[in-house]
C-alpha cells in the first residue's frame, strides 16, 4: 500500500472511533442505555416486612431514592427521619422513597413499630445486599443510598449517611 491508502484507512478509523464515542455518550445521555442492576432491581420480588409481595413495577417512572439500611446500623437509623421528611415533601412531585432492609424480616417489623416511615419498606436480605453491590456499593457498607430518574438511571450514590442538602440536590438533578 502506498502512503496515501495508508493516510485514508487512517482517517476512516479515526472518523469511526469519534462516531462510536459519540454515540456512546449520546445512549448514555439520553438513558437509553440498560443498566443491569437497575433492571435487577425492578425485576426483584419484592416483600413487605409483613410478607406481602410489592409490586415494583409502580415504582417505574418516578425518581426513586433507594435506601439499602438495617436495624443494627447507627447511621441508617440516624438518617430515616430525614428520609421520612423529604418523602412526605416531594411525593406530590414523583419522588419515592424506597427502604431494602438488609435485615431480617422479624428485625426489621420490630424496628418499624419503634420507627415508622411513610414510606415503602421492603426485605432485601442476601439478595439485597447483593443488588446494592451491583449499583455500586463494592463496600457493602450501610447505609447506601441510589438515586434512580424517572428515565431509569442512576444518577446518584451515597455510601454512608446522606444530609438533607445532599439529598435535596441529588433529587433536583434527577428530574
Amino acid at each position: 500500500m502506498n502512503r496515501r491508502q495508508w493516510l485514508i484507512i487512517v482517517v476512516i478509523s479515526l472518523l469511526a472511533l469519534l462516531g462510536g464515542a459519540l454515540t456512546s455518550q449520546w445512549i448514555s445521555k439520553t438513558g437509553l442505555a440498560n443498566d443491569p442492576s437497575i433492571k435487577a432491581f425492578f425485576a426483584n420480588s419484592w416483600q413487605s416486612p409483613d410478607g406481602k409481595p410489592v409490586n415494583s413495577t409502580e415504582w417505574q417512572g418516578k425518581v426513586l431514592v433507594v435506601n439499602f439500611w438495617a436495624s443494627w446500623c447507627p447511621p441508617c437509623v440516624e438518617e430515616m427521619p430525614t428520609l421520612d421528611l423529604l418523602q412526605q415533601e416531594f411525593l406530590q412531585q414523583n419522588v419515592l422513597f424506597v427502604g431494602i432492609g438488609i435485615d431480617s424480616p422479624s428485625n426489621i417489623r420490630e424496628f418499624l413499630k419503634s420507627t415508622p416511615v411513610s414510606y415503602p419498606i421492603v426485605i432485601g436480605g442476601l439478595e439485597g445486599s447483593n443488588l446494592s453491590k451491583q449499583m455500586g456499593n463494592s463496600q457493602g457498607a450501610l447505609p447506601y443510598t441510589v438515586i434512580i430518574s424517572t428515565k431509569g438511571k442512576a444518577v446518584y450514590t451515597k455510601l454512608g449517611k446522606i444530609s438533607e442538602e445532599e439529598l435535596r440536590k441529588a433529587i433536583k438533578y434527577a428530574f
